[in-house]
């Protein structure tokens, strides 16, 4: 329990999970809620002046604020062991280039961008996608010089870029560097740019939030003709791969590296501490605040949909100032964790509340000030729920498919649409799934069997040590 801090890796994979149950619940049938705000049923057509927030919103925020919290774990030691800053921001771009491939990868190896109707032989291209993305991101585990491991990844990607441009696909269409997956290209963005700012900020977070204060002056003016603004969010030497307004979620990536820091420190001093054992009181402020970080996000996410702004307010200002106040007068190791990560919490979801009429109220896309800050404060309080759930109480047992599936993102990703759906398909199961599109329990439904067999297949490749890095 000393070495990790559970609480992150359980928040990366409820990010992961959600992300996929929310792709393979039945469209159509369900309540508005268990979509994108913007793309209500029955047709889901994207309504962009539509505001409101839902569950399925909070999982793309959740990931990109766990990836920032992991900065301070996957460079901060490195940096504190006094590596050279231009390798680290290096490796960064490396991490980038990488996660970009295989944006543009598994984008054009989804079984229905090969064929439509989808066929054998798209399932089979699929599965066989899903396969060499294995020696493209992971340490082969045999016993081999460092360059043998180097050749058989090198010659992975040539293989696959070889497949990539010789396959033929549904409807026309040709491979292509614009063709990628939107959310893992954000992610390959963040993982560059928030690492930069992460690396040359570490010892100042006033000037990391410095970095978020000059951003979000660019992009108000941007919108002035012939600004010198302007000119910086138009740039663009690779449209395909960049493009500034990816940077907005920088306003997620760096709240979530400062809450890494948080876990850093509390760490640090639990590994000091002779004795670990909970002090008295820690126990009766663990349940409230599990029950009260919990309730602040439901209700925010039961507001902001309905638009009972002014309730919303209300409320979650008293119960953010009620924890601020029981944790005041934190003591120990855990309460002064919990402190540090609700206040930062509170801060952030009051500023989203005091941005959320601007830009016609909070929206995911185009994503919004309110967006941002909302659901960076959320993303905190979910962390110190977290906390208390896997670190506190140890309920690693029961939390062991978040974790497990935390520690595994980039499998869990894409193990329902390269692995599972085409074996099912190739099975002849797949023609079952139309009758859980009768109503919305079973559509519902649908989706959980769907995820938690992707669940298991991580699950797996995760206890036999097969990570996926970049």
């Amino acid at each position: 329990m000393k070495q990790r801090a559970y609480a992150l890796d359980a928040l990366r994979g409820y990010a992961i999970i959600t992300m996929v149950l929310s792709a393979t619940v039945a469209f159509g049938i369900l309540p508005g809620w268990m979509y994108h705000a913007q793309v209500p049923p029955p047709n889901h057509i994207f309504n962009p002046d539509l505001p409101g927030l839902t569950w399925v919103d909070l999982v793309f925020p959740f990931f990109l604020f766990a990836m920032g919290a992991a900065f301070p774990f996957s460079m901060g030691k490195r940096i504190e062991r006094g590596e050279n800053q231009i390798h680290l921001v290096w490796d960064a771009v490396k991490r980038g280039l990488q996660l970009t491939f295989f944006a543009i990868f598994i984008q054009h190896f989804y079984p229905y961008v090969i064929s439509a109707p989808q066929d054998a032989r798209s399932w089979g291209l699929a599965l066989l996608s899903f396969a060499l993305l294995f020696p493209m991101f992971m340490r082969i585990p045999l016993k081999m010089p460092a360059w043998m491991h180097t050749c058989i990844k090198l010659l992975a990607y040539v293989l696959a870029f070889v497949l990539m441009v010789t396959v033929k696909y549904a409807q026309g269409r040709t491979w292509s560097l614009d063709f990628s997956n939107i959310i893992i290209l954000l992610l390959a963005n963040m993982a560059v740019f928030g690492s930069i700012v992460y690396i040359f900020t570490k010892q100042n977070r006033w000037a990391r939030i410095a970095v978020l204060i000059c951003l979000m002056a660019i992009f108000l003016s941007a919108g002035t003709e012939g600004s010198w603004a302007q000119a910086v969010f138009d740039f663009t030497p690779f449209p395909w791969m960049y493009q500034f307004t990816y940077l907005k979620y920088l306003f997620i990536v760096v709240p979530g590296s400062i809450a890494g820091e948080y876990l850093m420190e509390w760490m640090k001093r639990r590994e000091k501490e002779e004795a670990t054992a909970p002090v008295e009181g820690d126990r009766m402020l663990s349940i409230f605040f599990l029950v009260l970080t919990i309730g602040i996000i439901l209700l925010n996410l039961y507001f902001l949909y309905c638009r009972l702004l002014l309730a919303n307010l209300i409320v979650t200002g008293f119960l953010l100032a009620l924890g601020c106040f029981l944790l005041k007068k934190a003591k120990s190791n855990y309460q002064k964790l919990w402190k540090n990560l609700f206040y930062a919490g509170s801060y952030l979801l009051i500023l989203g509340l005091c941005f959320e009429s601007y830009e016609g109220g909070i929206k995911k896309d185009p994503s919004t000030y309110s967006y941002y800050f909302v659901t960076s404060g959320l993303a905190f309080m979910a962390l110190l729920a977290f906390n208390i759930l896997c670190d506190f109480y140890g309920y690693v047992r029961s939390t062991k498919f978040l974790v497990m599936s935390g520690q595994n993102p980039m499998i869990a990703y894409v193990a329902a649409d390269l692995f599972i759906m085409p074996v099912a398909s190739l099975m002849g199961i797949t023609p079952l799934l139309s009758y859980f599109s009768v109503n919305p329990w079973l559509g519902f439904l649908r989706g959980v069997i769907i995820t938690a067999l992707a669940v298991l297949v991580t699950m797996f490749f995760t206890r036999i040590k097969w990570f996926w890095r970049t």
